[in-house]
C-alpha cells in the first residue's frame, strides 16, 4: 500500500501582511495574493508597473534575451484604484519561455541551482523548466507587493531604495549618513542602478567579460530605509533584523545578509563601532551609523541600512561537472539557453519590494492594522 508523505511548500511570509507568490518560470502565470492591506489606499499601476520594469528581463545586453512584458492582472483587492479591504491577487502571464532548453536537466542537475534539492525533496516531480518554482522569475510577483508597500509606506513619510554596492571586485560608492526619498528615486531613473556612474561602468564591463567568457558573476546590493520611527520591532527572535533576513533569504540567489557594519564590526575595537549618541533638532541620533538604525531588534530612528549578496548566477555555458540521476552516474552539463550573466543588478528592485513589504507588515502589526 502507498504511504503519503504531505510537505508544505513555504511560499508565504509575513505576520500581519500575509504575502504569498504561486507559479513556476514557465507555467502559464506567476502571481501574488495579499492579505491584510488597509482598505481605502490609493495605487498607482503606473508607478507600479514603472517599479516592474526596473527588474524585467530582455532590456540589455547585461540580462537575459527572455523578453516578459510583466505586466499584472489584477483579480481581486483593488476597486476603482484603491484597496478594498478583500485579499488582493494579481498574475502575471508568461510569455517568453522556451522550455526545450531545458530537457537535459531533468536528468542532469545543474551546478549550483536547486534542481537535486527539488529533486529529492518532491521525488522526481517538481517542474524544473527555467527553475520552475525556484526561479528567479517569481520575484515579478514580489515586486508588486513591495511595489504596493512601497506606496504605502512612501504617504507616511517612509522611503525604501537600494543601488547596486558592488559586482567582482568593481565598487559603488556607499549610501550617505542620511540618504534621501530624492536620492533613491534618482537612481531608480537609472538604466543601472548605482549612485556613481562611473563605478557603474566598471561594474558592466565586469559583467560583460563573465559573459563573454560564458560565465556568471555576483554581487552586492546596499538596501536603505528612511523615515522609521524609533522603537519598531522587538527583542530576540522577533527583532527587525529577524523578520528581513527571513524574507530577504526568500530571494533566489541570496546568500548572505548583513545590517549596518556587518561582518566588519567583527574587526573593528567598540570605540569604533558604539555609535555616539548627540541632540539634533529635538530628536535622539546618531553620530554614525554601524548599527544600521537597529539596537536590540529595534529600530533608533536613524536609516536602517542592509546588506544583500548575491551569488554568481549557477546556469553557465562553460561545462560542468554533474551527475545522472536516472542512471547515477558521473556526468558533463553544459547549460543552453538564456540566463543573466549576473542577476544583482535586476534584483535591486527586488530587495527594495521585500524590504518595503516586511517594514509595512511590521508597522501594521504594531497599530492594529492601521497607522
Amino acid at each position: 500500500m502507498k504511504t503519503w508523505e504531505v510537505t508544505s511548500v513555504s511560499s508565504e511570509f509575513g505576520s500581519f501582511l500575509r504575502i504569498g507568490v504561486f507559479g513556476q518560470s514557465h507555467g502559464r502565470a506567476i502571481g501574488v495574493k495579499i492579505d491584510g492591506l488597509p482598505a481605502g489606499e490609493e495605487i498607482d499601476l503606473a508607478e507600479l508597473q514603472r517599479f516592474l520594469d526596473r527588474r524585467k528581463p530582455g532590456k540589455s545586453p547585461l540580462s537575459t534575451a527572455r523578453k516578459e512584458a510583466d505586466a499584472p492582472e489584477f483579480l481581486s483587492g483593488l476597486e476603482n484604484g484603491r484597496t478594498c479591504g478583500a485579499p488582493l491577487c494579481a498574475v502575471i502571464q508568461n510569455s517568453g519561455q522556451r522550455s526545450s532548453d531545458y530537457g537535459e536537466l531533468r536528468d542532469k542537475p545543474r551546478p549550483g541551482h536547486a534542481d537535486y534539492t527539488a529533486f529529492v525533496k518532491w521525488d522526481g516531480g517538481a517542474d524544473m523548466r527555467g527553475g520552475g518554482h525556484f526561479s528567479g522569475r517569481l520575484t515579478a510577483p514580489l515586486c508588486i507587493a513591495g511595489g504596493i508597500a512601497k506606496q504605502i509606506l512612501a504617504r507616511r513619510g517612509i522611503y525604501v531604495g537600494a543601488h547596486l554596492d558592488s559586482v567582482g571586485t568593481a565598487s559603488d560608492e556607499h549610501f550617505p549618513l542620511y540618504p534621501t526619498a530624492e536620492l533613491f528615486a534618482k537612481i531608480a531613473a537609472k538604466p543601472f542602478p548605482v549612485i556613481d556612474d562611473g563605478a557603474g561602468a566598471r561594474m558592466q564591463d565586469v559583467i560583460l567579460a563573465a559573459k563573454q567568457d560564458l560565465d556568471s558573476v555576483g554581487g552586492v546590493i546596499e538596501c536603505a530605509a528612511v523615515g522609521l520611527p524609533a522603537g519598531l520591532g522587538d527583542p530576540m527572535f522577533d527583532g527587525v533584523e529577524n523578520r528581513l533576513a527571513a524574507a530577504l533569504f526568500g530571494i533566489p540567489a541570496v546568500k548572505g545578509v548583513e545590517f549596518g557594519a556587518g561582518f566588519s564590526a567583527a574587526c573593528r575595537r567598540g570605540s569604533e563601532n558604539n555609535d555616539p549618541f548627540v541632540m539634533e533638532e529635538g530628536h535622539v541620533r546618531t553620530r554614525t551609523n554601524h548599527a544600521g538604525g537597529i539596537l536590540g531588534g529595534i529600530t533608533t530612528g536613524m536609516p536602517l541600512t542592509l546588506r544583500a549578496a548575491v551569488k554568481p548566477t549557477p546556469s553557465i555555458g562553460k561545462p560542468q561537472q554533474t551527475v545522472s540521476l536516472s542512471r547515477m552516474e558521473n556526468e558533463e552539463l553544459t547549460v543552453h539557453g538564456r540566463h543573466d550573466p549576473c542577476i544583482a543588478h535586476r534584483a535591486v528592485p527586488v530587495v527594495e519590494a521585500v524590504t518595503a513589504a516586511v517594514l509595512l507588515d511590521m508597522l501594521l502589526e504594531g497599530n492594529h492594522g492601521t497607522f
